[in-house]
């Protein structure tokens, strides 16, 4: 089929099956712009039923109150801001609710330090521009225009990293809910359902700092990480399952003893702890999030699947922590053999193979 050829689907047509289920059961009122009601989009996020037969797998596994206020935003006249640190599912979560909302989540824009104000309102073809003059024809319309003119969600990706006269074009386009177009003497107003979700990572405070009245423009939720290893442990491997689905790993789904070795040293390396509480550990450079350890099991898979027997080994676990965890090499390697030789060489036979594994890299 064709679209295996694709390597990633958006949210909209790689859940479709489940978003025609809860829109054709649907009892709620359907807010204007809307494909299904506010409750339904909270179903097919947070998801684990089964609607006309089709089951709702989730999307988003946390607080689902958070889900809720971020649903209930998107009804009202205020953007959503969505906070927190790396590999939080922001991103995710801001596809989701834009593709359940709308059946549309490829109006974004990724913010950068080279993202222009003209990416957030429009710009101009050039070449027709200078044939035709300023008109409608020869303008570029951003994500933001477009969803303003069709009354759906545009994102914006990281929007701490774009520069603050950028984020600045945000305010009016957010308090007036209408776009200027001074050259052909316009003014295109928003139709109801235009909305924003933003992004911001927590590790770029500083960057760029939103202002104050940029951010009151938007409602603000922040998306803590995983509060328990068992929850981590449910996403890393329910991710990875997605993830390998769409890819031509050849190998088999990581053992639960291989996800739960990798999100005990992430969150021990991430806490500067063991589990325990008893020792005290260096954390490294890295950000060691739950995303990263679902790329790291990933990555394993690719090992195994192209260089072994398709079965996750402990050699190939090690190669892909090397990488995940050694980010700077004269400062993470140190704490890394420190984990190594203080913690997981103590941990008994289970952790043997790994704890070798990883040592041998290290020489």
């Amino acid at each position: 089929m064709a679209e295996t050829k694709i390597q990633r689907l958006p949210a909209e047509e790689l859940y479709q099956t489940e978003m025609e289920a809860l829109i054709s059961a649907e009892k709620d009122p359907i807010p204007t712009g809307w494909r299904m009601s506010p409750r339904s989009v909270l179903t097919y996020i947070t998801g684990g039923v089964k609607v006309k037969g089709v089951d709702i797998t989730p999307k988003y596994m946390g607080n689902r109150r958070l889900v809720e206020i971020a649903i209930s935003t998107l009804v009202t006249d205020r953007a959503l801001l969505l906070i927190g640190e790396p590999g939080t599912a922001k991103s995710w979560l801001s596809e989701h609710l834009s593709a359940a909302v709308n059946g549309d989540s490829t109006k974004v824009i990724q913010g950068t330090a080279g993202t222009t104000e003209e990416q957030i309102r429009y710009s101009w073809n050039y070449a027709m521009l200078i044939a035709r003059g300023p008109c409608m024809e020869a303008m570029v319309k951003s994500p933001v225009y477009q969803a303003m003119e069709s009354g759906s969600i545009a994102r914006i990706e990281e929007i701490s990293r774009c520069a603050s006269e950028v984020q600045d074009a945000l305010i009016s386009l957010l308090s007036e809910k209408r776009i200027s177009i001074p050259e052909l003497g316009l003014e295109i107003p928003a139709q109801k359902g235009f909305s924003v979700i933003a992004t911001a990572n927590t590790r770029d405070k500083g960057v760029n700092d939103m202002s104050a009245a940029l951010k009151r423009r938007f409602n603000i939720v922040v998306l803590p990480t995983p509060s328990d290893m068992a929850t981590e442990m449910e996403i890393v491997r329910t991710r990875v399952a997605q993830l390998s689905s769409g890819l031509d790993l050849n190998a088999k789904q990581p053992e639960q003893d291989t996800v739960e070795k990798v999100v005990t040293i992430f969150r021990e390396l991430r806490g500067g702890a063991t589990l325990d509480g008893k020792q005290k550990l260096k954390a490294t450079s890295g950000v060691l999030s739950t995303a990263e350890a679902i790329s790291l099991l990933a990555n394993s898979m690719a090992l195994a699947g192209s260089f072994g027997n398709g079965t996750i080994t402990a050699e190939d676990l090690a190669a892909a922590l090397q990488g995940a965890v050694i980010k700077d090499e004269d400062k993470d390697k140190v704490s890394w053999v420190e984990y190594l030789e203080n913690v997981m060489k103590k941990r008994g036979s289970a952790w043997l193979p790994l704890y070798r594994a990883c040592r041998e890299l290290n020489e």
